[in-house]
């Protein structure tokens, strides 16, 4: 059980998400296909950090609330704005966006080789100067 003192990461991206969407606890644990009567209370304790839901019931909160459920465990604020981009874009603009950040990757790791590989040079003349 987490203290209900300091929420996780989870419990704070939760209630953030169910905000956003507009919804109350129980309309979000209806959604996600808890019985009535306890939807609100577990929604509240997740959002609390009493508890935290097992995987599936994550799924389903993530499910209800349209957004990836990565986005409820991520501790990144980046990474957790990257993720609801991601969500609301379709399938062909995330295969661009891929690429995209892929030969960004590629780009600054050939910088990065192509500094050590000066700065190695460099160490090797000055060596041989002394």
């Amino acid at each position: 059980m987490k203290s209900p003192e300091h929420p996780t990461s989870f419990a704070h991206r939760l209630r953030w998400a169910r905000e956003r969407a507009g919804l109350t606890q129980l309309e979000l644990g209806v959604r996600a296909g808890l019985e009535p009567k306890v939807a609100a209370p577990r929604i509240n304790q997740y959002e609390n950090g009493v508890h935290e839901p097992r995987v599936e019931t994550a799924q389903a909160l993530a499910d209800a609330l349209g957004i990836p459920p990565a986005f409820l465990y991520t501790t990144d604020e980046e990474l957790a704005g990257l993720l609801l981009v991601w969500a609301d874009l379709e399938s062909d603009e995330r295969r661009k966006l891929l690429k995209s950040a892929e030969a960004q990757l590629k780009s600054q790791k050939a910088k990065k080789r192509a500094s050590r590989s000066t700065k190695s040079s460099a160490k090797k003349a000055a060596k041989k100067s002394a």
